[in-house]
């Protein structure tokens, strides 16, 4: 069924606004933090407009390639991922190439700037496992425990690769993404919870022993298992942040001290008095609590439920599985770097590293959630082409 509407008819403006939206939160909230005695001379407000600049093109690039090409391209796209990761993991330090920031290999040193892989690879990894999860349904019609534990163990290998070649950088953070988005699919997949309550009880079992022997059995950790000593230190100054107060947890409190210091209304813009270490990147809704209040931080995250409940609305309407599998990963993304990254900020979560999507200051970030976003602008563009069109094999 071919679709007779024009552009501006099939076009979201809905998302576009709610991404220009973004683009002025992030914009009030970089330039205020840049004003910081840490960024003397720094303009990363318009280092932000570029990087959005960017990813409008990102987004209107990715848009007019149809739902079908990236179900073709998928495993090409993931392929391309994993080889970025492989190429960041076997390069020397010392090459030029290479960019390590607070002890984790994550960054290309590039002219444009620092490129940071894995961010691009959450959306590489969705697209292949939501290509995997169709191309399963098409051949097993009659589903049973069996052919769920074949999917089970289909994507275990799929998101296993991507993981060791993160948790080797080391990017504890962004390896937890890759849980998120996984666990979400795998809910969506429709796997039978007969399957899926053991191995989600298991999880949290084995979560809360690693937690339990990070407080009591260091040692044992980091002599069998590898484990560093900064990977307890986040856990204790989380716990306890005024016990690390000079070291690791001076980021939690100063961050708690600004939040709590905007009380109702806050200071307004430019009004900060605390100081808060890296305040445009991971700690940035510790600028909009400081200066716009409890009412301010709550316009930020109401603006947040709004873009996933317009995402699950769109995820919803379509008729594409895989392209409900892909919006689905997308929205599984978003909501754990928010719920994480303002979770870390008010010492409801440890610090991990996550930044904000779309306030924080960063390429790599920016450009791998415009990417994402521009997947959810192709599905809801075209997805009336395929309303009553049957999924094509390989």
């Amino acid at each position: 069924m071919e679709n007779k509407k024009g552009f501006a008819d099939r076009f979201d403006w809905t998302l576009a606004f709610i991404i220009l939206l973004f683009l002025i939160v992030s914009l009030l909230a970089i330039t205020s933090a840049q004003t910081s005695g840490q960024y003397v001379g720094k303009n990363f407000a318009a280092q932000q407009v570029f990087w959005y600049f960017v990813g409008a093109i990102i987004i209107s690039l990715v848009m007019f390639f149809e739902p079908e090409q990236y179900k073709k391209m998928s495993w090409i796209i993931y392929g391309i991922g994993i080889f970025l990761l492989f190429v960041l993991f076997v390069l020397p330090d010392s090459m030029p190439l290479v960019k390590e920031v607070n002890g984790a290999k994550s960054w290309f040193h590039l002219p444009i700037g620092n490129i940071q892989p894995a961010e691009f690879m959450k959306t590489f990894y969705i697209l292949g496992l939501a290509r995997l999860i169709t191309k399963h349904h098409e051949i097993y019609l009659m589903k049973s425990l069996k052919t769920d534990f074949i999917l089970l163990g289909k994507i275990g290998a799929t998101l296993l690769v991507p993981l060791v070649f993160i948790l080797e950088q080391p990017d504890f953070g962004t390896a937890l993404v890759f849980l998120a988005i996984t666990v979400a699919l795998i809910i969506v997949a429709g796997i039978t919870w007969k399957i899926i309550l053991p191995v989600f009880l298991g999880g949290v079992g084995l979560g809360v022993l690693l937690l339990w022997m990070a407080l009591f059995m260091q040692d044992f950790l980091e002599d069998k298992f590898g484990f560093d000593p900064y990977q307890f230190a986040r856990i204790y100054s989380w716990l306890d942040p005024y016990s690390y107060a000079s070291n690791e947890g001076m980021h939690l409190i100063t961050s708690l001290n600004a939040i709590g210091s905007g009380e109702i209304f806050g200071k307004g813009y430019g009004g900060r008095v605390v100081y808060v270490p890296e305040n445009h990147t991971d700690f940035i809704f510790a600028v909009i609590g400081e200066e716009y209040g409890f009412v301010g931080a709550s316009i930020v995250i109401s603006l947040f439920f709004l873009l996933i409940f317009h995402l699950t609305k769109i995820t919803l309407q379509l008729k594409d599985a895989y392209s409900t599998y892909v919006c689905a990963g997308i929205i599984a993304m978003i909501t754990f770097h928010v719920f994480e990254n303002i979770g870390m900020t008010i010492q409801l979560l440890p610090i991990t590293g996550i930044p904000l999507p779309f306030i924080s200051y960063g390429g790599s970030s920016l450009m791998g959630n415009m990417l994402a976003i521009g997947l959810v602008f192709s599905m809801k563009f075209h997805h009336k082409t395929y309303m009553f069109a049957k999924n094509e094999d390989d």
